[in-house]
Protein backbone atom coordinates (compact mmCIF):
# COMPACT_ATOMS: atom_id res chain seq x y z
CA UNK A 1 0.00 0.00 0.00
CA UNK A 2 1.24 3.34 -1.03
CA UNK A 3 1.70 6.29 1.70
CA UNK A 4 0.83 8.63 -1.22
CA UNK A 5 -2.68 7.35 -1.90
CA UNK A 6 -5.94 7.17 -0.21
CA UNK A 7 -7.03 3.44 -0.36
CA UNK A 8 -9.47 2.32 -3.10
CA UNK A 9 -12.29 0.80 -0.38
CA UNK A 10 -12.18 4.21 1.32
CA UNK A 11 -13.05 6.71 -1.60
CA UNK A 12 -12.44 5.17 -5.00
CA UNK A 13 -12.76 8.33 -6.70
CA UNK A 14 -10.30 10.30 -4.47
CA UNK A 15 -7.83 7.13 -4.85
CA UNK A 16 -8.32 8.16 -9.12
CA UNK A 17 -7.46 11.56 -8.71
CA UNK A 18 -4.92 11.17 -6.54
CA UNK A 19 -3.19 8.23 -8.57
CA UNK A 20 -3.60 10.52 -11.74
CA UNK A 21 -1.83 13.17 -10.22
CA UNK A 22 0.98 11.71 -7.63
CA UNK A 23 2.29 9.50 -10.54
CA UNK A 24 2.69 12.04 -12.80
CA UNK A 25 0.32 11.64 -15.54
CA UNK A 26 -1.63 14.61 -15.96
CA UNK A 27 -2.83 17.55 -14.00
CA UNK A 28 -5.52 20.39 -14.35
CA UNK A 29 -4.82 23.23 -16.19
CA UNK A 30 -5.58 26.92 -15.75
CA UNK A 31 -8.54 26.35 -18.28
CA UNK A 32 -11.68 25.21 -16.59
CA UNK A 33 -12.17 21.55 -17.16
CA UNK A 34 -9.03 20.99 -18.95
CA UNK A 35 -5.78 19.01 -18.52
CA UNK A 36 -2.33 19.07 -19.04
CA UNK A 37 -1.25 15.55 -20.06
CA UNK A 38 2.51 15.26 -18.26
CA UNK A 39 5.26 13.33 -20.03
CA UNK A 40 4.53 9.72 -18.31
CA UNK A 41 0.92 10.42 -19.09
CA UNK A 42 1.36 11.29 -22.51
CA UNK A 43 4.01 8.32 -23.07
CA UNK A 44 1.45 5.82 -22.46
CA UNK A 45 -0.99 7.56 -25.11
CA UNK A 46 2.00 7.47 -27.80
CA UNK A 47 2.05 3.74 -27.41
CA UNK A 48 -1.49 3.59 -27.74
CA UNK A 49 -1.51 5.61 -30.56
CA UNK A 50 0.97 3.36 -31.88
CA UNK A 51 -0.85 0.49 -31.84
CA UNK A 52 -3.96 1.57 -33.06
CA UNK A 53 -2.56 3.76 -36.04
CA UNK A 54 -0.61 0.27 -36.98
CA UNK A 55 -4.16 -1.37 -36.74
CA UNK A 56 -5.89 1.51 -38.59
CA UNK A 57 -3.68 0.76 -41.61
CA UNK A 58 -3.67 -2.64 -41.55
CA UNK A 59 -7.11 -2.35 -42.29
CA UNK A 60 -6.62 0.12 -44.99
CA UNK A 61 -7.42 3.43 -43.28
CA UNK A 62 -5.10 6.92 -44.03
CA UNK A 63 -4.26 9.54 -41.99
CA UNK A 64 -5.18 13.01 -42.79
CA UNK A 65 -6.25 16.81 -40.68
CA UNK A 66 -9.44 18.97 -41.00
CA UNK A 67 -10.18 22.13 -39.53
CA UNK A 68 -10.55 22.54 -35.85
CA UNK A 69 -13.15 25.19 -36.62
CA UNK A 70 -16.77 24.60 -38.37
CA UNK A 71 -18.54 26.75 -39.84
CA UNK A 72 -22.13 26.90 -37.69
CA UNK A 73 -24.39 26.57 -40.81
CA UNK A 74 -21.97 23.16 -41.81
CA UNK A 75 -22.47 22.27 -37.93
CA UNK A 76 -26.53 22.80 -38.22
CA UNK A 77 -26.40 20.72 -41.69
CA UNK A 78 -27.36 17.47 -39.76
CA UNK A 79 -30.31 18.12 -37.63
CA UNK A 80 -29.58 14.75 -35.03
CA UNK A 81 -26.14 15.49 -34.61
CA UNK A 82 -26.25 19.32 -34.13
CA UNK A 83 -28.98 18.98 -31.65
CA UNK A 84 -26.87 16.20 -29.67
CA UNK A 85 -23.98 18.20 -29.46
CA UNK A 86 -25.25 22.00 -29.08
CA UNK A 87 -25.01 22.02 -25.32
CA UNK A 88 -21.28 21.22 -25.59
CA UNK A 89 -20.44 23.42 -28.18
CA UNK A 90 -17.83 26.16 -27.60
CA UNK A 91 -18.22 29.29 -30.31
CA UNK A 92 -16.00 31.98 -31.97
CA UNK A 93 -17.89 34.84 -32.34
CA UNK A 94 -14.86 37.48 -32.69
CA UNK A 95 -11.53 37.14 -34.58
CA UNK A 96 -9.47 40.10 -32.30
CA UNK A 97 -8.75 41.74 -29.06
CA UNK A 98 -7.68 45.86 -28.81
CA UNK A 99 -6.56 47.39 -25.58
CA UNK A 100 -9.72 48.44 -23.06
CA UNK A 101 -9.95 52.47 -22.96
CA UNK A 102 -10.97 51.68 -19.42
CA UNK A 103 -8.73 49.16 -17.94
CA UNK A 104 -5.27 50.16 -18.17
CA UNK A 105 -3.37 47.11 -19.43
CA UNK A 106 -5.97 45.08 -20.10
CA UNK A 107 -7.77 43.62 -23.61
CA UNK A 108 -11.11 43.00 -24.55
CA UNK A 109 -13.07 42.02 -27.61
CA UNK A 110 -12.85 44.21 -30.56
CA UNK A 111 -16.61 45.25 -31.37
CA UNK A 112 -15.84 45.51 -34.47
CA UNK A 113 -13.73 42.19 -35.50
CA UNK A 114 -17.39 40.17 -34.94
CA UNK A 115 -17.23 37.14 -37.88
CA UNK A 116 -19.25 36.92 -40.52
CA UNK A 117 -20.55 33.51 -39.26
CA UNK A 118 -20.35 32.01 -35.78
CA UNK A 119 -17.45 29.16 -35.59
CA UNK A 120 -18.04 26.14 -33.23
CA UNK A 121 -15.03 24.25 -32.12
CA UNK A 122 -15.25 20.48 -33.19
CA UNK A 123 -17.11 18.28 -30.81
CA UNK A 124 -16.68 16.15 -33.43
CA UNK A 125 -15.80 16.47 -37.37
CA UNK A 126 -18.56 14.76 -39.26
CA UNK A 127 -20.13 18.40 -40.71
CA UNK A 128 -16.57 19.78 -42.08
CA UNK A 129 -15.44 16.39 -43.10
CA UNK A 130 -18.60 15.82 -45.11
CA UNK A 131 -18.67 18.79 -46.50
CA UNK A 132 -14.98 18.06 -48.10
CA UNK A 133 -16.00 14.86 -49.22
CA UNK A 134 -18.48 16.41 -51.33
CA UNK A 135 -15.44 17.55 -53.41
CA UNK A 136 -13.57 14.21 -53.13
CA UNK A 137 -16.66 11.71 -54.07
CA UNK A 138 -18.12 11.78 -57.74
CA UNK A 139 -17.62 8.15 -59.06
CA UNK A 140 -17.73 4.81 -57.68
CA UNK A 141 -14.01 4.70 -58.74
CA UNK A 142 -13.31 7.05 -55.54
CA UNK A 143 -15.31 4.39 -52.82
CA UNK A 144 -14.50 3.31 -50.48
CA UNK A 145 -13.14 6.36 -48.83
CA UNK A 146 -11.27 5.03 -45.66
CA UNK A 147 -10.28 8.32 -43.63
CA UNK A 148 -8.92 8.43 -40.02
CA UNK A 149 -7.33 11.46 -37.84
CA UNK A 150 -5.66 12.04 -34.90
CA UNK A 151 -6.57 15.47 -33.39
CA UNK A 152 -8.27 17.12 -30.54
CA UNK A 153 -11.90 18.14 -29.78
CA UNK A 154 -13.98 20.13 -26.91
CA UNK A 155 -17.24 19.45 -25.42
CA UNK A 156 -17.79 21.97 -22.89
CA UNK A 157 -18.34 19.74 -19.94
CA UNK A 158 -19.92 21.06 -16.59
CA UNK A 159 -18.08 17.77 -14.76
CA UNK A 160 -14.73 16.87 -15.42
CA UNK A 161 -12.20 14.34 -14.50
CA UNK A 162 -9.03 13.91 -15.76
CA UNK A 163 -8.62 11.31 -18.62
CA UNK A 164 -12.66 10.53 -18.32
CA UNK A 165 -14.32 13.54 -18.97
CA UNK A 166 -12.54 16.87 -20.07
CA UNK A 167 -13.43 19.71 -22.11
CA UNK A 168 -10.93 19.31 -24.30
CA UNK A 169 -9.55 15.90 -24.73
CA UNK A 170 -7.44 13.98 -27.52
CA UNK A 171 -8.47 11.60 -29.82
CA UNK A 172 -8.82 9.85 -33.11
CA UNK A 173 -11.66 10.06 -35.50
CA UNK A 174 -12.35 7.82 -38.56
CA UNK A 175 -14.46 8.47 -40.95
CA UNK A 176 -15.25 6.43 -43.88
CA UNK A 177 -17.90 6.38 -47.20
CA UNK A 178 -18.58 3.63 -49.20
CA UNK A 179 -21.16 2.30 -51.87
CA UNK A 180 -23.13 -0.01 -50.38
CA UNK A 181 -24.85 0.23 -46.94
CA UNK A 182 -23.42 -3.80 -46.30
CA UNK A 183 -20.06 -2.38 -46.70
CA UNK A 184 -21.00 0.46 -44.72
CA UNK A 185 -22.61 -1.84 -41.84
CA UNK A 186 -19.11 -4.01 -42.55
CA UNK A 187 -16.79 -1.21 -41.55
CA UNK A 188 -18.41 -0.34 -38.76
CA UNK A 189 -18.36 -3.72 -37.13
CA UNK A 190 -14.76 -4.28 -38.24
CA UNK A 191 -13.49 -0.76 -36.49
CA UNK A 192 -15.62 -2.19 -33.52
CA UNK A 193 -13.39 -5.31 -33.64
CA UNK A 194 -10.74 -3.24 -33.68
CA UNK A 195 -11.25 -1.71 -30.72
CA UNK A 196 -11.97 -4.65 -28.90
CA UNK A 197 -8.38 -6.40 -29.86
CA UNK A 198 -6.75 -3.79 -28.69
CA UNK A 199 -8.62 -3.37 -25.70
CA UNK A 200 -7.79 -6.90 -24.74
CA UNK A 201 -4.51 -7.77 -26.41
CA UNK A 202 -3.26 -4.24 -25.13
CA UNK A 203 -4.55 -3.15 -22.40
CA UNK A 204 -5.65 -6.24 -20.82
CA UNK A 205 -8.81 -4.94 -20.77
CA UNK A 206 -11.54 -7.66 -20.90
CA UNK A 207 -14.71 -5.89 -23.02
CA UNK A 208 -18.22 -6.64 -23.80
CA UNK A 209 -18.88 -5.95 -27.71
CA UNK A 210 -22.85 -5.26 -28.54
CA UNK A 211 -25.05 -2.49 -30.00
CA UNK A 212 -26.07 0.77 -28.27
CA UNK A 213 -29.88 0.97 -27.15
CA UNK A 214 -31.92 3.62 -29.60
CA UNK A 215 -31.71 6.44 -27.40
CA UNK A 216 -27.68 5.75 -26.59
CA UNK A 217 -26.94 5.91 -29.99
CA UNK A 218 -24.42 8.58 -31.40
CA UNK A 219 -26.56 11.85 -32.91
CA UNK A 220 -26.70 11.13 -36.19
CA UNK A 221 -26.24 7.50 -36.37
CA UNK A 222 -28.73 4.59 -37.77
CA UNK A 223 -26.35 1.94 -35.15
CA UNK A 224 -23.83 2.54 -32.60
CA UNK A 225 -21.75 -0.19 -32.07
CA UNK A 226 -19.60 -0.55 -28.67
CA UNK A 227 -17.17 -1.92 -26.45
CA UNK A 228 -17.67 -2.30 -23.01
CA UNK A 229 -15.21 -2.38 -19.63
CA UNK A 230 -15.95 -3.00 -16.54
CA UNK A 231 -13.78 -1.19 -13.64
CA UNK A 232 -12.68 -1.74 -10.24
CA UNK A 233 -15.07 0.09 -8.60
CA UNK A 234 -18.44 -1.96 -10.33
CA UNK A 235 -18.95 0.76 -12.98
CA UNK A 236 -19.19 0.62 -16.53
CA UNK A 237 -16.96 2.65 -19.02
CA UNK A 238 -17.44 3.34 -22.73
CA UNK A 239 -14.05 2.11 -24.08
CA UNK A 240 -14.59 3.13 -27.87
CA UNK A 241 -17.47 3.29 -30.51
CA UNK A 242 -18.27 2.79 -34.18
CA UNK A 243 -21.30 4.15 -36.11
CA UNK A 244 -22.88 3.21 -39.17
CA UNK A 245 -24.76 6.82 -40.40
CA UNK A 246 -26.68 5.24 -43.07
CA UNK A 247 -26.90 7.91 -45.32
CA UNK A 248 -27.45 10.94 -42.94
CA UNK A 249 -24.78 13.18 -43.08
CA UNK A 250 -24.47 11.79 -47.27
CA UNK A 251 -28.02 13.83 -47.76
CA UNK A 252 -27.16 16.81 -45.54
CA UNK A 253 -24.48 17.79 -47.78
CA UNK A 254 -25.20 16.07 -50.90
CA UNK A 255 -22.40 13.58 -51.37
CA UNK A 256 -23.46 11.50 -54.10
CA UNK A 257 -21.46 9.22 -56.24
CA UNK A 258 -21.77 7.57 -59.87
CA UNK A 259 -21.89 3.87 -59.73
CA UNK A 260 -21.04 1.86 -62.46
CA UNK A 261 -24.85 1.31 -63.65
CA UNK A 262 -24.77 5.06 -64.20
CA UNK A 263 -27.55 7.03 -61.74
CA UNK A 264 -26.23 9.05 -59.11
CA UNK A 265 -26.39 7.54 -55.66
CA UNK A 266 -25.68 8.85 -52.14
CA UNK A 267 -22.76 7.09 -50.11
CA UNK A 268 -23.10 5.33 -46.80
CA UNK A 269 -20.95 6.20 -43.86
CA UNK A 270 -19.38 5.25 -40.60
CA UNK A 271 -17.71 7.12 -38.14
CA UNK A 272 -15.56 5.64 -35.16
CA UNK A 273 -13.59 6.57 -32.48
CA UNK A 274 -11.57 6.41 -28.84
CA UNK A 275 -9.92 8.93 -26.89
CA UNK A 276 -7.10 9.52 -24.11
CA UNK A 277 -10.92 8.43 -21.64
CA UNK A 278 -8.51 5.13 -22.39
CA UNK A 279 -5.88 5.91 -19.52
CA UNK A 280 -8.67 6.56 -17.51
CA UNK A 281 -9.51 2.95 -18.41
CA UNK A 282 -6.32 1.71 -17.76
CA UNK A 283 -5.81 2.65 -14.32
CA UNK A 284 -9.36 1.75 -13.13
CA UNK A 285 -9.04 -1.81 -14.87
CA UNK A 286 -5.38 -2.65 -13.37
CA UNK A 287 -4.26 -0.14 -10.54
CA UNK A 288 -4.02 -1.11 -6.57
CA UNK A 289 -3.45 0.94 -3.13
CA UNK A 290 0.09 0.87 -4.16
CA UNK A 291 -0.14 3.14 -7.54
CA UNK A 292 -0.33 2.06 -11.19
CA UNK A 293 -0.03 -0.64 -12.59
CA UNK A 294 0.41 -1.00 -16.13
CA UNK A 295 0.55 -3.68 -18.66
CA UNK A 296 4.18 -3.91 -20.24
CA UNK A 297 2.84 -3.57 -23.85
CA UNK A 298 1.45 -0.42 -23.07
CA UNK A 299 4.28 0.64 -20.25
CA UNK A 300 6.84 3.16 -21.18
CA UNK A 301 9.14 2.40 -19.01
CA UNK A 302 8.84 -1.90 -19.12
CA UNK A 303 11.70 -2.86 -16.94
CA UNK A 304 13.87 -0.85 -14.34
CA UNK A 305 17.62 -1.44 -13.03
CA UNK A 306 18.00 -0.18 -9.44
CA UNK A 307 21.88 -0.59 -8.47
CA UNK A 308 22.18 -1.16 -4.74
CA UNK A 309 25.92 0.62 -4.09
CA UNK A 310 28.37 2.10 -1.81
CA UNK A 311 30.31 5.13 -3.38
CA UNK A 312 31.75 5.49 -7.01
CA UNK A 313 33.53 2.36 -7.33
CA UNK A 314 31.00 -0.29 -6.88
CA UNK A 315 28.46 1.72 -8.51
CA UNK A 316 30.79 1.94 -11.79
CA UNK A 317 31.36 -1.79 -11.00
CA UNK A 318 27.49 -2.49 -11.12
CA UNK A 319 26.93 0.08 -14.26
CA UNK A 320 29.45 -2.02 -16.25
CA UNK A 321 27.78 -5.31 -15.49
CA UNK A 322 24.11 -4.23 -16.23
CA UNK A 323 25.46 -2.32 -19.49
CA UNK A 324 25.47 -5.97 -21.65
CA UNK A 325 22.22 -7.16 -19.97
CA UNK A 326 20.38 -3.33 -21.33
CA UNK A 327 21.53 -3.31 -24.34
CA UNK A 328 20.25 -7.17 -24.75
CA UNK A 329 16.94 -6.14 -23.34
CA UNK A 330 16.59 -3.25 -25.46
CA UNK A 331 17.38 -5.60 -29.02
CA UNK A 332 14.57 -8.21 -27.71
CA UNK A 333 12.45 -4.46 -28.21
CA UNK A 334 12.14 -4.18 -24.62
CA UNK A 335 12.67 -0.15 -22.67
CA UNK A 336 14.57 -0.64 -19.72
CA UNK A 337 15.27 2.12 -17.22
CA UNK A 338 18.88 2.35 -15.45
CA UNK A 339 18.29 4.58 -12.66
CA UNK A 340 21.17 5.60 -10.88
CA UNK A 341 20.49 8.92 -9.50
CA UNK A 342 22.28 9.50 -6.21
CA UNK A 343 19.47 11.77 -5.13
CA UNK A 344 17.49 8.63 -3.79
CA UNK A 345 17.91 5.75 -1.86
CA UNK A 346 17.01 2.35 -3.25
CA UNK A 347 13.59 2.23 -1.22
CA UNK A 348 12.44 5.47 -2.09
CA UNK A 349 13.33 4.35 -5.80
CA UNK A 350 11.36 1.76 -5.76
CA UNK A 351 8.20 3.36 -4.12
CA UNK A 352 8.71 5.68 -6.83
CA UNK A 353 8.63 2.80 -9.37
CA UNK A 354 5.74 0.80 -8.04
CA UNK A 355 3.68 4.05 -7.69
CA UNK A 356 4.38 4.61 -11.47
CA UNK A 357 3.27 0.78 -12.60
CA UNK A 358 6.44 -0.08 -14.12
CA UNK A 359 5.75 -4.18 -14.43
CA UNK A 360 9.52 -5.49 -13.54
CA UNK A 361 11.96 -4.35 -10.89
CA UNK A 362 15.71 -5.56 -11.05
CA UNK A 363 17.70 -4.48 -8.24
CA UNK A 364 21.59 -5.39 -8.25
CA UNK A 365 24.36 -5.01 -5.51
CA UNK A 366 27.93 -5.76 -5.21
CA UNK A 367 26.94 -8.91 -2.63
CA UNK A 368 24.62 -9.55 -6.31
CA UNK A 369 27.95 -9.44 -8.28
CA UNK A 370 30.06 -11.54 -5.88
CA UNK A 371 26.93 -14.02 -6.23
CA UNK A 372 26.26 -13.73 -10.04
CA UNK A 373 22.37 -13.24 -9.15
CA UNK A 374 20.03 -10.35 -9.22
CA UNK A 375 16.86 -10.03 -7.86
CA UNK A 376 13.52 -9.54 -10.01
CA UNK A 377 10.15 -8.38 -8.57
CA UNK A 378 6.92 -7.97 -10.25
CA UNK A 379 4.62 -4.94 -10.24
CA UNK A 380 1.10 -7.01 -10.49
CA UNK A 381 1.78 -9.38 -7.84
CA UNK A 382 4.89 -7.76 -5.72
CA UNK A 383 6.59 -11.34 -5.97
CA UNK A 384 10.32 -11.25 -6.04
CA UNK A 385 12.87 -13.66 -7.17
CA UNK A 386 17.05 -14.04 -7.10
CA UNK A 387 17.92 -15.67 -10.96
CA UNK A 388 21.56 -15.90 -11.88
CA UNK A 389 22.55 -12.98 -14.08
CA UNK A 390 22.97 -14.97 -17.30
CA UNK A 391 19.33 -15.39 -17.17
CA UNK A 392 18.19 -12.48 -16.82
CA UNK A 393 17.31 -11.38 -20.07
CA UNK A 394 15.09 -14.57 -20.99
CA UNK A 395 13.40 -14.60 -17.69
CA UNK A 396 12.60 -11.20 -17.98
CA UNK A 397 11.20 -11.03 -21.49
CA UNK A 398 9.11 -14.39 -20.47
CA UNK A 399 8.22 -12.49 -17.16
CA UNK A 400 7.08 -9.41 -19.55
CA UNK A 401 4.33 -11.65 -20.72
CA UNK A 402 3.13 -13.34 -18.11
CA UNK A 403 2.03 -9.96 -16.73
CA UNK A 404 0.67 -9.03 -19.50
CA UNK A 405 -1.74 -12.47 -19.31
CA UNK A 406 -1.94 -12.59 -15.52
CA UNK A 407 -3.40 -8.88 -16.04
CA UNK A 408 -5.97 -9.60 -18.87
CA UNK A 409 -7.00 -13.00 -16.46
CA UNK A 410 -7.09 -10.74 -13.57
CA UNK A 411 -10.08 -8.59 -14.63
CA UNK A 412 -11.75 -11.05 -16.85
CA UNK A 413 -12.58 -13.08 -13.40
CA UNK A 414 -13.58 -9.81 -12.05
CA UNK A 415 -15.35 -8.54 -15.20
CA UNK A 416 -17.03 -12.31 -15.52
CA UNK A 417 -17.95 -12.56 -11.87
CA UNK A 418 -19.41 -8.99 -11.95
CA UNK A 419 -22.14 -10.28 -14.72
CA UNK A 420 -25.43 -11.01 -12.93
CA UNK A 421 -28.66 -12.37 -14.34
CA UNK A 422 -31.73 -10.89 -12.48
CA UNK A 423 -35.58 -11.55 -13.33
CA UNK A 424 -37.26 -8.75 -11.42
CA UNK A 425 -36.52 -5.14 -10.32
CA UNK A 426 -36.46 -5.69 -7.14
CA UNK A 427 -33.32 -8.18 -7.62
CA UNK A 428 -32.35 -5.55 -10.12
CA UNK A 429 -31.81 -2.45 -7.49
CA UNK A 430 -30.32 -4.88 -5.13
CA UNK A 431 -27.17 -5.81 -7.46
CA UNK A 432 -27.08 -2.26 -8.50
CA UNK A 433 -26.52 -0.98 -5.36
CA UNK A 434 -25.10 -3.37 -3.47
CA UNK A 435 -22.52 -5.77 -5.88
CA UNK A 436 -22.67 -3.33 -8.86
CA UNK A 437 -21.14 -4.63 -11.95
CA UNK A 438 -23.48 -5.47 -15.66
CA UNK A 439 -26.79 -6.55 -14.86
CA UNK A 440 -28.10 -9.10 -17.30
CA UNK A 441 -31.83 -8.22 -17.66
CA UNK A 442 -35.09 -8.67 -20.10
CA UNK A 443 -36.16 -5.23 -21.56
CA UNK A 444 -39.05 -4.36 -23.68
CA UNK A 445 -37.57 -2.41 -26.38
CA UNK A 446 -38.86 1.01 -25.06
CA UNK A 447 -37.22 4.62 -24.52
CA UNK A 448 -39.63 4.69 -21.75
CA UNK A 449 -38.96 2.44 -19.77
CA UNK A 450 -34.68 2.66 -20.17
CA UNK A 451 -35.40 6.34 -18.79
CA UNK A 452 -37.33 5.30 -15.86
CA UNK A 453 -34.99 2.97 -14.83
CA UNK A 454 -32.35 5.40 -15.12
CA UNK A 455 -34.03 7.78 -13.52
CA UNK A 456 -34.67 5.13 -10.36
CA UNK A 457 -31.18 3.62 -10.19
CA UNK A 458 -28.73 5.63 -12.40
CA UNK A 459 -28.70 2.47 -14.19
CA UNK A 460 -28.23 2.94 -18.44
CA UNK A 461 -28.16 0.08 -20.85
CA UNK A 462 -24.57 -0.31 -21.47
CA UNK A 463 -25.23 -2.22 -24.56
CA UNK A 464 -27.55 -5.29 -26.63
CA UNK A 465 -24.65 -7.90 -26.42
CA UNK A 466 -23.58 -9.39 -30.01
CA UNK A 467 -23.39 -12.59 -28.56
CA UNK A 468 -26.62 -12.65 -26.83
CA UNK A 469 -29.21 -15.68 -26.84
CA UNK A 470 -32.58 -14.78 -28.16
CA UNK A 471 -35.22 -15.97 -25.04
CA UNK A 472 -38.69 -15.46 -23.89
CA UNK A 473 -39.30 -13.82 -21.21
CA UNK A 474 -40.45 -9.85 -19.30
CA UNK A 475 -39.07 -6.68 -18.53
CA UNK A 476 -37.75 -6.68 -15.27
CA UNK A 477 -39.33 -3.44 -14.73
CA UNK A 478 -42.96 -3.08 -17.15
CA UNK A 479 -43.78 -6.86 -17.24
CA UNK A 480 -43.92 -6.93 -21.16
CA UNK A 481 -42.52 -9.47 -23.71
CA UNK A 482 -38.94 -9.52 -24.06
CA UNK A 483 -37.12 -11.36 -26.28
CA UNK A 484 -33.32 -10.85 -24.75
CA UNK A 485 -31.43 -9.62 -22.51
CA UNK A 486 -29.46 -6.60 -22.25
CA UNK A 487 -26.56 -5.41 -20.38
CA UNK A 488 -27.24 -2.10 -17.67
CA UNK A 489 -24.96 -1.28 -15.52
CA UNK A 490 -23.68 2.61 -13.63
CA UNK A 491 -21.38 4.36 -16.01
CA UNK A 492 -18.56 6.50 -16.11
Amino acid sequence: MSKYLTKRAEDYSKWYNELVVKADLAETSAVRGCMVIKPYGFAIWEKMQAELDRMFKETGHQNAYFPLFVPKSLFEAEEKNAEGFAKECAVVTHYRLQSDPEKEGKLRVDPNAKLEEELVVRPTSEAIIWNTYKKWIQSYRDLPLLINQWANVVRWEMRTRLFLRTAEFLWQEGHTAHATKEEAVAEAKQMQEVYATFAEQFMAMPVVRGAKSESERFAGADDTYTIEALMQDGKALQAGTSHFLGQNFAKAFDVKFTPKEGKQQYVWATSWGVSTRLIGGLIMTHSDDAGLVLPPKLAPIQVVIVPIYKGEDQLQMISTKVDAYIKALKSKGVSVKFDDRDTLRPGAKFAEYELKGVPVRVAVGARDLEKGTVEVARRDTFEKNTIPQEELVDYVANLLDQIQENLYNRALTYRNEHITEVNSFDEFKQVIEEKGGFVSAHWDGTTATEDKIKELTKATIRCIPNDTKQEDGVCVFSGEKSTQRVLFAKAY
